[in-house]
């Protein structure tokens, strides 16, 4: 996939959307795609330093948590690190951050902080474009 760009924007925070989101990106950077992802509303949850240790499951869901272990899913924790190691862009969104009173410290490190135009312009020319 080498010259392929993907961009993804996470608006949920649950831990079947970071599944969704990680799975995807990190098998696109995998293969040499670019990829970045957008975090808006719920979904920074994703990348915040604490929320994303512990996000829920749907709820009647919690039984996939043992197939999780079973599997050896990683932890989101560690997608999170794996996706920064690969060099996937990690754009916050300034404006949900401002409306929820956060600041970019309460993010995992190498987050960039960027409204929706920063976000648009890198998606702007990508060949595959995903919302979770």
């Amino acid at each position: 996939m080498a010259n392929t760009k993907v961009a993804i924007i996470a608006a949920n925070g649950g831990r079947f959307d970071a599944y969704k989101v990680f799975n995807v990106a990190l098998a696109a950077a995998a293969s040499d795609a670019e990829v970045g992802i957008f975090f808006t509303f719920e979904g920074l949850n994703l990348i915040h330093k604490e929320a994303h240790k512990n996000l829920p499951l749907p709820e009647g869901k919690e039984h996939f948590q043992e197939g999780f272990e079973r599997e050896n899913v990683p932890a989101i924790e560690e997608m999170v690190s794996m996706a920064q190691e690969m060099g996937i862009k990690l754009i916050a969104c300034q404006m949900t951050m401002d409306v929820m009173s956060l600041d970019k410290e309460v993010f995992v490190e190498g987050v960039e902080v960027g409204g929706a135009a920063t976000f648009i312009e890198y998606a702007k020319d990508a060949n595959t474009s995903l919302t979770f």
